[in-house]
This record gives C-alpha cells, structure tokens and sequence, in this order.
C-alpha cells in the first residue's frame, strides 16, 4: 500500500497490532476518523491513521483518558504539559503504592492484630513534622538535657527522605513502633545513665565501654578463642580491670565484674541492635558493624 492507499479496519489493526474492536471504538470516539466510505459502505481510513492510531496507544498504555488524548490529538494541548502533569500524577501514585506496600510489608512480618495495623498504618502516613516529634520525645525521654550526649542523639535520628522506598517506609514504620516500646526506652535509659557515669567529669572524653570491648574481645571473638579457655580468662581479667578504671568505686559500689556483665547483658540487647539497623536503612547508610557475636563472647566468658 502507498501513500496515497486508504485502509479498512481490518487493515489498521493488522497495522497497529490493536484489534478490530478497539479500532471501531476509537472511531466511533473521533480519535481517528475515516477519509470516506467504499461502495460497500465500509470506512475507509488515510495514512495518517497509522500514526493516530499508535499515538493512541501509547498514550493510553501511559494512562492518560481519553478526552486528554482527544485534545492531544487536535493540538488544544501540548504533548509535553500533558506528559510533565500526568508525570507529577504518577509520582503521587507511586508515593502512596509505596505507602500502602510498607504497611502490608509490616503487618505481614509481624502477624500484626486489627489494632495493631491501624497503628502501623498510622505511623506510615505521619508528616515530616509528626515524625520529627515523635523522634524527638522519644531521645529527649532517653537522654533528658544531658548535653554530652546531644551527638548521640543526632546520630541516631531518623530522616525519611521525601521519595522514601517501601523498605524505608517499612523500616520507618518499625523503628517508631520500637521508640514507643516501653520496655525499650527503659532499656536505653539505663545505657544511657550507665555511659554518664562511667564518663566521668571533666578532662578529655574517654573511648566508652562499647569501644572497649570491640578492642579486647573483637580480636579474641576474630581469632576463635574460646570464652571457656584460659585466653579468654585473660582477656576478662584485662577488660574488669580496665573497666574499674572506668569507674568511681564508691559510687558505683558492689562487684565490678557483676556490673560489667550487666551492662554488657543489656548492651547485647537485640532491639537495640535492631533499631541501629533500621535507622541504617531509613537515612542510607552502610549495614552498620554488628557487635552481637563480641558482646555475646564477653557475656560468656565473665560468666565463669
């Protein structure tokens, strides 16, 4: 067929790949219109229909409706405004699938309850305002006005980019319910009055206990050394022995040895780990260093 050839339908859809029933339709719609009849009354459709027609389908594959493919199509409007709003449209679309799919995400991984999921999905709607806040009372009830450990609080502030993917969304949605956990904020109080005053007042800051332990057990836990060997004795008599020097004895009180194994207990708990982990994936930071295996090493060799 040449330039100048008219085609039936059942030319254009052979053409366009599109079937003989969607061709009729977008006719019937004026989205092509036939150049005439032929004596048996059928239309018949110029070149250009081809085109028409292909533009027609991608727009709709796109997404766009018909009346704005129409205005497309008869020049009313500008291809590329038409692209930029259904662009920003589909951005919106997009936030709220990832939304929807952090939510899902997170009931399903915690066989959450009725109530459970309105919280969760709570949470995931919050605005940037509503979760500074809550990240706020949260370190502020951990840390109080204690103002060596405003870093420490920076760095463990969660900041949801605005494009947020599902899994920081569902990281997200997990870490605020972690910093509601009562149990929780307990937990990290204590660490925190612990590292206070085992910092002592005045003079240079000193490495903290976590330091510490990665310096003498990390090298034992790397080595194989087992917690029930005489190594290992050795490496605990260094560590007590380091940590009393921590430590101001009367107002401490009691054994240094069953202080250190408490404080190390409670340090190797798992959802303060996990909490790290989630604040990793929100902000787009590396996988932090896990310390579960060096903690649990220490904990078993003070034990004997």
């Amino acid at each position: 067929m040449n330039g100048d050839a008219h085609y039936l339908i059942g030319d254009l859809a052979r053409l366009t790949g599109l079937t003989v029933k969607t061709v009729r339709f977008y006719s019937d719609q004026g989205l092509v219109s036939p150049a005439d009849r032929n004596p048996a009354g059928h239309r018949r459709y110029g070149a250009d229909a081809v085109a028409r027609l292909e533009l027609v389908r991608t727009l709709r594959e796109l997404g766009l409706g018909l009346p704005v493919i129409r205005q497309v199509l008869e020049r009313e409007l500008a291809l590329s405004d038409v692209a930029a709003a259904h662009a920003e449209a589909l951005d919106v679309q997009i936030r709220v699938l990832r939304l929807r799919r952090a939510v899902l995400g997170a009931v399903a991984g915690h066989g959450s309850t009725t109530e459970e999921l309105t919280l969760v999905h709570q949470l995931a709607r919050l605005t940037g305002e509503e979760r500074r806040r809550l990240v706020g009372e949260f370190l502020a009830e951990v840390f109080g006005s204690d103002g060596r450990f405003a870093g420490v609080a920076r760095s463990l502030t969660p900041e949801l980019p605005e494009d947020a993917s599902a899994e920081q969304i569902e990281a997200w949605v997990e870490l605020a319910r972690l910093a509601g956990d009562a149990g929780f904020r307990e937990l990290l109080r204590g660490l925190a009055a612990d590292e206070a005053a085992e910092s002592g007042t005045g003079g240079p800051p000193r490495p903290g206990l976590a330091v510490l332990v990665w310096e003498l057990a990390g090298p034992a836990v790397a080595a194989g050394v087992v917690p029930t060997s005489p190594e290992a004795a050795g490496v605990v008599a260094e560590l007590v022995d380091r940590y009393a020097g921590m430590l101001d004895a009367e107002a401490v009180g009691g054994s240094v040895r069953a202080r250190l194994l408490a404080r190390l207990r409670a340090m190797g708990d798992p959802r303060r780990e996990r909490y790290v982990e989630l604040l990793a994936v929100i902000n787009g930071w590396a996988a932090p260093r896990s310390s579960v295996r060096v903690l649990d090493w220490a904990v078993r060799a003070l034990r004997l």
